[in-house]
Parts: structure tokens; C-alpha cells; sequence
């Protein structure tokens, strides 16, 4: 099962600067306990912009690069092979974590979207598809808004009604 896993202000918008645009302890926590033993995609900015630049702990790290080279996660050169490496976890949880390009390319095979929605405008200058807008999308689930660290957030999850095959 692909899940893309994010969180989008008002507008979709996902990033800025190579970074996100909120600090949000619960939807942080919500990423880790979610993800966590799990199987995470990223690209090569996605990981730059974590800690120290390293893979996340306690998940098999999968990284879109061309040009990284590295021992402690799984590189992959184009998208081809990405595939094919997702290919062989398909009894597995593999969550898509970004950036905007990863998120764009994986989203037809996605079985569903975890977005947790922000109440605010963050001032992106990178984009994720808006669910409510494609038809093949539907939100099957929408928490009640709640507080964190002085922004709503509302966890949400999307079906995809037509997810192609890897």
C-alpha cells in the first residue's frame, strides 16, 4: 500500500525554502508514530532538509537522486527504478513523504493521502495536488479541527478512486 503523507495549508502549498512552512508538534507526532517501522519515499532535497541531512530512524529510507551516494538508505537514479523498487514492497506500508515532484510523479499509484490541513496561509513555493478539486480523490475521513502550536490543523485521509499500478 503507497500513502502520500503531508501537510498543506489552505492554498495546497507543502514548502518553502526546502523546508516546511509550520512547526506542528501533534502533526509531527502523528508523522512519526504513523510512518515509524514503515517504508518511506523521498527525493534527494526531501532528505537534505532532514536532521543533519540523515535518513529518518526506524523506517528503510528510499531516495529519487541521481546524484546521491550514500550507504544508510536506499538511492534509486530515475523513476523507473523507483518503481521497481516499490514494486517489490508491495505487501508493505510505503509512505510518500515529498518533495512536490515526488509527491506529483507517485500520487496516481497512492492508495491514499494522509493531509493534515493547516488553517493558514504559509507563503509556498512548492505545491501538492488539491484533493477536493480531482475527481479522483474523495476524503474519507476529516478530523475535528484542533490546536497546534497556534495553527488549526484538521487530520484528513483521501481514497484514491483510481489508482494505477506500479
Amino acid at each position: 500500500m503507497i500513502i502520500a503523507i503531508v501537510h498543506a495549508d489552505r492554498e495546497w502549498g507543502i514548502g518553502k525554502n526546502n523546508d516546511m512552512m509550520f512547526s506542528l508538534p501533534l502533526d509531527m507526532k502523528f508523522f512519526r508514530e504513523t510512518t515509524k517501522g514503515n517504508t518511506v519515499v523521498m527525493g534527494g532535497k526531501t532528505l537534505r532538509s532532514l536532521p543533519n541531512g540523515n535518513p529518518l530512524k526506524n523506517r528503510v529510507n528510499i531516495v529519487l537522486s541521481r546524484g546521491q551516494v550514500r550507504d544508510d538508505c536506499i538511492i534509486v537514479r530515475d523513476f523507473e527504478a523507483l518503481k521497481k523498487e516499490l514494486k517489490t514492497r508491495e505487501n508493505e506500508k510505503v509512505y510518500v513523504m515529498g518533495g512536490g515532484e515526488i509527491y506529483k510523479a507517485l500520487l496516481p499509484y497512492c492508495d491514499e493521502a494522509l493531509i493534515t490541513k493547516v488553517d493558514a496561509v504559509g507563503g509556498a513555493e512548492i505545491f501538492f495536488p488539491n484533493l477536493d478539486e480531482r475527481e479522483d480523490f474523495v476524503c474519507i475521513n476529516e478530523g475535528e479541527w484542533i490546536e497546534d502550536n497556534g495553527y488549526r490543523i484538521r487530520f484528513t485521509k483521501y481514497r484514491n478512486k483510481a489508482k494505477q499500478s506500479l
